[in-house]
């Protein structure tokens, strides 16, 4: 068990608990409490796949595009009328409610025979509503921002969402089938190991690929769709999953290998990872052992660790410590630790231009990136440092059940 940085009791207690049931399991540094698998944890199983390890917003991830375009190119004016452009066009919380209808609704996804994975009563249901869904953003800390480069000043777009409600409800489904139960019924957030080797499995296994498919095609839709506001042609793209599993060959061992909020990070893999709508973002790639190099003590770190990394800079506070209790049905909340003449000072010192967001994303709710990356001990590598120009996520007053 390889632990990065530190932890609180609770979020240890769900890493040694899946530990129980894994053959090997790490911890990154941005690690917090999640549901039975603590975010930032990985777990690695012999021919079985955790359903809830892999979690509710299956392959939720990252996506980056570097374009030809400099920040110095761009006024202040310039950014302000680009950041309302990108609110309206780009769709947060459940549907395409903005001015952009051009999604990808007819891709070779909608398709697949991994549709066949889902139950012939709720198919063709949840396949419309991923059509409705596809390039929306969801809420939350799911994001579309703009950066500049810290060294070479080029722009660069990222974005940050899943699968929306289509993974939610394979999740769920499977989860309740894995404890016996009917699909769409509500069953208690466990630890269902289904094997690969089984009906079930196999079915899950499909359709959490087709669910990693759908997120990777919105994200891409929407990081391209922000890159033409701006104007920008694409020299670059980085993109992973953080919340999906992976068949590995580890220290020799076939495996599944199950990422919670932790990013693949293979020497020389690239990934991107946010921090807050504050702070920078990162660039990295996979430490590679210097050549004619036999005992490095980084590999050795590295492999233990499952070649993975953070995802983000991981949360301190929660939503409702940072927001405050809601006293009478939807009311005012009272008791909040953040307020947003904090988070305003916060990004307004900084220069940016947010456009949505709420006290529970504000960057006092989370740790600093640099400093989770440090408590990485030299595992990745950073290959770009992003200034964050405009971050632009749900208001909140957008209701969304599928945002994490």
């Amino acid at each position: 068990m390889l632990i990065f940085g530190t932890h609180d009791e609770q979020t240890l207690a769900q890493l040694e608990d899946v530990a129980t049931r894994a053959r090997r399991v790490a911890l990154m540094a941005d690690g917090h409490v999640g549901y039975v698998m603590p975010i930032g944890g990985v777990a690695a199983y012999r021919n079985q796949v955790s359903v809830v390890g892999v979690g509710f917003d299956i392959a939720c991830g990252n996506c980056a595009i570097r374009t030809h375009l400099r920040a110095a190119d761009f006024s202040r004016q310039q950014l302000l009328e680009f950041a309302d452009e990108i609110a309206d066009t780009i769709s947060f919380g459940l549907g395409r409610t903005n001015k952009s209808a051009d999604a990808p609704v007819d891709h070779p996804l909608f398709a697949s025979p991994a549709w066949s994975a889902l139950p012939d009563h709720d198919r063709e249901r949840l396949r419309e509503i991923a059509r409705a869904q596809l390039g929306t953003v969801g809420s939350g800390n799911h994001y579309v921002d703009v950066f500049a480069d810290a060294v070479d000043d080029h722009i660069w777009v990222g974005v940050h969402f899943g699968s929306r409600q289509l993974g939610h409800a394979i999740a769920s489904g499977f989860m309740a089938l894995g404890q016996g139960r009917k699909w769409g019924e509500r069953v208690p957030e466990k630890e269902v190991l289904l094997g690969l080797d089984s009906p079930l499995g196999e079915r899950y296994w499909a359709a959490m690929k087709l669910a990693g498919q759908y997120a990777y095609a919105g994200r891409e839709y929407v990081a391209h769709k922000v890159a033409e506001i701006l104007g920008g042609e694409k020299l670059d793209l980085v993109h992973n999953h953080h919340n999906y599993a992976w068949e590995e060959q580890h220290s020799g061992e076939d495996l599944i290998v199950v990422r919670k909020g932790a990013t693949p990070a293979f020497p020389g893999q690239r990934g991107f990872i946010g921090g807050s709508m504050g702070d920078d973002a990162v660039i990295v790639a996979g430490y590679e052992s210097p050549p004619g190099v036999v005992d490095d003590p980084i590999r050795a770190l590295q492999q233990q660790a499952l070649f993975s990394t953070v995802h983000g800079a991981g949360r301190i506070m929660s939503r409702t410590a940072a927001k405050g209790q809601r006293r009478w049905g939807r009311g005012p909340r009272k008791g909040g630790a953040i307020t947003r003449q904090m988070m305003h000072e916060w990004i307004s010192a900084r220069g940016i231009i947010v456009r949505g967001g709420d006290v529970d994303e504000s960057p006092h709710v989370y740790r600093r990136l640099e400093e989770v990356l440090r408590d990485q001990r030299g595992t990745v590598v950073v290959q770009h440092t992003l200034r964050p120009l405009i971050v632009a996520m749900a208001g909140p007053d957008v209701v969304d059940p599928f945002k994490d």
